[in-house]
C-alpha cells in the first residue's frame, strides 16, 4: 500500500469525502452553459453576504437561513444564476443549521478539495456561474449517504411541482 492509498483510506474512515468518485457528468442533452462576470459585475448583482459566500467561499452562520424550514414542493436554485440544483424531495433536516440535501441534479455542481481547515473537505460550486455553495459529507441519509451542506444565502427557493 502506498502513502496516498493509506491516507485516502484513513480519510474515508473518518468520513472525509474525496473527489474522484464524486464527479458525475451531466445527463445526455443537458449541457450547462457557463457564465463569466467580472468581480465588479458580481458585486453589483449580489448583496454583500451573497458575494462573500458565492465569490469568496465564505460560510454563513448556522441556523440563520429561512430555507432551513422550507418544506414546500419546489426547486432550490443558485441565487446568482438561477441554475436548478436541488429538487425539494432531496432536502432533509440534518440538524446542522444549514439547508441540507442528500443529492443534487447531475452535472449541476462541480467539486474541488478545500484545505482551509487543514483536513481536506469536498467543496461544491454551481456548474454555471462557479458560485460557492457549500461542502458535501458522507454522513447523509439513504439512498446516497451524502449530505450537501448548503449556505442558504446562496440559494433561492422556487415553489412548484419539484
Amino acid at each position: 500500500m502506498n502513502r496516498r492509498t493509506m491516507i485516502q483510506q484513513i480519510l474515508n474512515a473518518a468520513g472525509v469525502l474525496l473527489l474522484p468518485s464524486m464527479a458525475r457528468p451531466a445527463l445526455a442533452g443537458e449541457a450547462i452553459g457557463q457564465i463569466a462576470r467580472s468581480d465588479a459585475e458580481w458585486r453589483k448583482r449580489l448583496n454583500p453576504e451573497q458575494y462573500e459566500i458565492l465569490r469568496q467561499e465564505g460560510t454563513e452562520r448556522s441556523f440563520t437561513s429561512a430555507l432551513n424550514h422550507e418544506k414546500r414542493k419546489g426547486m432550490f436554485v443558485c441565487v446568482a444564476c438561477d441554475l436548478e440544483l436541488f429538487p425539494s424531495q432531496f432536502k432533509f433536516d440534518s440538524g446542522t443549521g444549514w439547508p441540507s440535501f442528500y443529492d443534487v441534479l447531475p452535472g449541476h455542481v462541480e467539486f474541488k478539495t478545500d484545505y482551509k481547515l487543514v483536513v481536506p473537505r469536498t467543496e461544491y460550486h454551481c456548474a454555471r456561474c462557479g458560485g460557492h455553495h457549500g461542502h458535501v459529507f458522507k454522513d447523509g441519509p439513504p439512498p446516497t449517504g451524502l449530505r450537501y451542506c448548503n449556505n442558504g444565502v446562496a440559494l433561492r427557493f422556487v415553489a412548484g411541482p419539484g
